[in-house]
């Protein structure tokens, strides 16, 4: 709540979506760290995310705000939470994460990657 005109106003909070928070993750990878940490299993690639606090961070809302949205992100196997190892994304939110880098920042991700891991990404992702 904020004071205006001598009366209580309601501020709404940012509206936050699980696309949001993939374009989050990618401009924080892309354009803050730049680097992007990629690993290749049996079970396919995965990609490690920022935590949530610095997801908060970046996108200036509270904590507690994006925690709903990795709950979501969970229930639609899209990432995964490991104790000390953090948020990983399986390999259908990787999917989702490449089909978002290809679509808004190609140039920035083949720069980070390469161009041969940023192909081969893109053809095990089927884009």
């Amino acid at each position: 709540m904020c004071l205006s005109d001598d009366e209580y106003t309601t501020v709404p909070m940012a509206t936050l979506s699980i696309e949001i928070i993939y374009d989050a993750v990618l401009r924080i990878q892309l354009f803050e760290e730049h680097e992007i940490s990629v690993i290749f299993s049996e079970k396919g690639v995965r990609i490690k995310l920022p935590t949530t606090r610095r997801l908060a961070e970046f996108l200036a809302v509270p904590h507690y705000y994006v925690l709903p949205y990795f709950a979501m992100m969970e229930q639609e196997s899209l990432v995964t939470r490991a104790e000390r190892v953090g948020i990983m994304t399986t390999p259908t939110g990787t999917a989702r994460y490449l089909a978002l880098m290809k679509k808004s920042y190609p140039a920035e991700g083949e720069a980070i990657l390469g161009p041969d891991v940023y192909k081969e990404l893109m053809n095990r992702a089927g884009l």
